[in-house]
């Protein structure tokens, strides 16, 4: 993957480290993997990130760094991928996993007298939080895994390509004149 392209849509080390809820971790984020652009450490970080943006909970950039602190893998990519559920893109995502949920433990979808409101959520959460976290657990490692490979696979073809570009370069020959 490019890593100039990465590197443009990440925020950098200093601006994580000074964030209010990862001062936590205090100098842990001083470890130079953290910030690595390689490989291993970016598709661990699109694990990471992609794991915890699937699963349901508040503070899910501080959890995606204590996953990606003791994983050794880079930790602007892992927080940043958090926000791929966003308030916009939370309801569908949710629903998602809440479907898959009710899927895997063989019952049917209720939502009766759906609203988008915090008061239907919190009178039907007794109801819905198995299938939706079982859903999202899922939907989880699934989305982990395919990320891992998925951005392996993109490291491995970028480099594949580079190597036979230079290749050709150094292999093309030169005309007279």
């Amino acid at each position: 993957m490019p890593r100039h392209l990465i590197k443009r849509y990440t925020p950098d080390h200093e601006t994580i480290r000074n964030h209010k809820h990862l001062r936590v971790f205090g100098r842990l984020l001083h470890d130079p993997n953290l910030w690595h652009m390689n490989r291993r450490s970016v598709a661990g970080a699109f694990a990471v990130g992609l794991f915890w943006a699937c699963i349901p909970m508040p503070m899910q950039m501080l959890a995606a760094a204590a996953t990606a602190i003791p994983a050794r893998v880079n930790l602007p990519i892992s927080v940043a991928l958090v926000w791929i559920t966003n308030p916009l893109t939370m309801p569908p995502i949710f629903y998602f996993n809440y479907l898959v949920g009710t899927w895997a433990m063989g019952r049917e979808p209720r939502m009766h007298g759906f609203e988008m409101s915090s008061e239907w959520f919190a009178e039907s959460m007794g109801q819905i939080w198995q299938p939706l976290y079982l859903g999202s657990l899922v939907c989880a490692c699934v989305a982990a895994l395919v990320g891992f490979v998925g951005m392996r696979a993109l490291w491995r073809l970028h480099i594949v390509r580079h190597i036979k570009l230079r290749r050709t370069r150094r292999i093309k020959p030169r005309l007279p004149g």
